[in-house]
């Protein structure tokens, strides 16, 4: 049920904030990432500027 959960949410891009941070703390160490605030900011003006491959 977990691995259920987990697919679900990837699909969902709930955890694309903590994929951020991960790939952040290994190829930016020492910078400070952006606040999830600033970060579903940003993923939504990019989608908004690019909206290749989105339905709606």
């Amino acid at each position: 049920m977990r691995e259920l959960a987990w697919v679900f949410r990837g699909v969902m891009g709930e955890n694309a904030y903590q994929t951020y941070l991960d790939h952040h703390e290994r190829t930016h160490a020492g910078g400070l990432p952006m606040t999830e605030r600033e970060f579903w900011r940003d993923k939504t003006d990019r989608q908004d500027a690019n909206p290749e491959g989105r339905c709606c």
